[in-house]
C-alpha cells in the first residue's frame, strides 16, 4: 500500500483530471457516447496522463529545493526525500515510453501533439517558467493542446470559439493559482516560484478580473451566435450562461476573499459550489445537445 500511495503522489494521479479536456471536442460535437470513438478517447486520455506524469517528475526533481520551502509542496515525495532523483528519472523514462508508444499507435497526429506538449513543458521546466507572463501563457497553452488532441482522436475540427474560451479559462485558473503564490510571498517572503517576485496582488487581481470578464462575454457570444444555434437547433443555449457566471464568481470569491486557490485540482474535488455548477452546466448543455 505504501508503494502504491507513493506512486500515486509521484505520478500526481489527482491531477489527471486536467487531461479530461481531450473529451471536450467530442462532447460539443454531439457524439461523445459513440462506442469506438469513446474507447479511442479513453486510450488517448491515459496516454496523455502518462506523458503529463513524466513531466511532473521532471518538474519535481528540478524544483525540489524550492518545494521544501512551500507549506504544501514540501510533502511531495522528492521534497520529502521519499524517493531519489535517480529512481524518479527511471520511472519517468518508463512511463514516458509507454505513453508515447500508445499515442503513436492511436494516431501520428496525436503523437505529434504529445511531442509538442512534452517539448513545451520541458522548455518551461528548463527555464521559461522564470519569465513572467510567458510562464502563464505556456501553462495555459497546455490545456489548449489537450483540446486539439481530443479533436484529432474524435475527428472533430476545434472551432475558434472553443479555442479562445479554453485558453482564457485556463489562463484564468493559472492566474488564480499565482495569486496564492503571491500571498505566500507577501506574508513571509518565501519564494515558492521564481516569478513570484515579478508579480504583485494588484497586477494579478487586475488580470483575473479582465480575463474573467472576457470569458463571460465570449461565452455569451458563443451561445447566441447563429452558427451554434443552428447547429443545435436551439435558441436556449444561453441558459447555460448562468452556470458559467456562477462558477467564475465562486472562483473569484475563493481567490480574492478566501485565499484558497493554491490547488485548482483540490478546488474541483472539494468545493461543493464549483462541483454543483459544473454538474449543472454539463446537464444543461448535455440535455440541449443529446436530448
Amino acid at each position: 500500500m505504501k508503494t502504491l500511495s507513493l506512486l500515486n503522489s509521484v505520478f500526481r494521479i489527482k491531477h489527471w483530471v486536467k487531461n479530461t479536456f481531450i473529451f471536450i471536442p467530442s462532447f460539443f460535437a454531439g457524439h461523445f457516447l459513440l462506442g469506438d470513438e469513446l474507447v479511442d478517447l479513453i486510450q488517448a486520455f491515459f496516454s496523455v496522463c502518462l506523458v503529463a506524469s513524466s513531466i511532473y517528475i521532471i518538474n519535481d526533481i528540478r524544483d525540489v529545493e524550492m518545494d521544501r520551502l512551500h507549506p504544501e509542496k514540501m510533502h511531495r515525495p522528492f521534497a520529502a526525500r521519499l524517493i531519489s532523483p535517480i529512481q524518479g528519472y527511471l520511472l519517468m523514462i518508463v512511463i514516458l515510453g509507454i505513453g508515447l508508444t500508445s499515442a503513436y499507435h492511436l494516431s501520428t497526429q496525436f503523437f505529434g501533439l504529445c511531442l509538442l506538449y512534452l517539448a513545451i513543458n520541458i522548455a518551461y521546466s528548463l527555464g521559461l517558467k522564470s519569465i513572467a507572463i510567458v510562464d502563464l501563457l505556456l501553462v495555459s497553452s497546455g490545456f489548449l493542446i489537450r483540446v486539439y488532441m481530443g479533436g484529432v482522436i474524435s475527428g472533430v475540427a476545434v472551432s475558434h470559439w472553443l479555442s479562445i474560451m479554453i485558453f482564457l479559462l485556463s489562463l484564468f485558473i493559472v492566474l488564480a493559482k499565482r495569486s496564492d503564490d503571491i500571498r505566500i510571498f507577501e506574508e513571509d517572503g518565501t519564494v515558492v516560484r521564481k516569478t513570484s517576485s515579478k508579480y504583485n496582488r494588484v497586477f494579478i487581481n487586475s488580470c483575473i478580473t479582465m480575463v474573467s470578464g472576457i470569458i463571460i462575454v465570449c461565452y455569451i457570444l458563443y451561445c447566441v451566435s447563429p452558427e451554434i444555434t443552428q447547429q443545435w437547433q436551439s435558441d436556449y443555449i444561453f441558459v447555460t450562461t448562468i452556470f458559467v457566471i456562477a462558477g467564475i464568481m465562486r472562483y473569484l470569491q475563493l481567490t480574492m476573499v478566501e485565499n484558497k486557490t493554491g490547488s485548482p485540482v483540490q478546488i474541483l474535488y472539494k468545493d461543493k459550489f464549483i462541483i454543483l455548477t459544473l454538474i449543472g452546466w454539463l446537464l444543461a448543455f448535455g440535455f440541449i445537445i443529446y436530448i
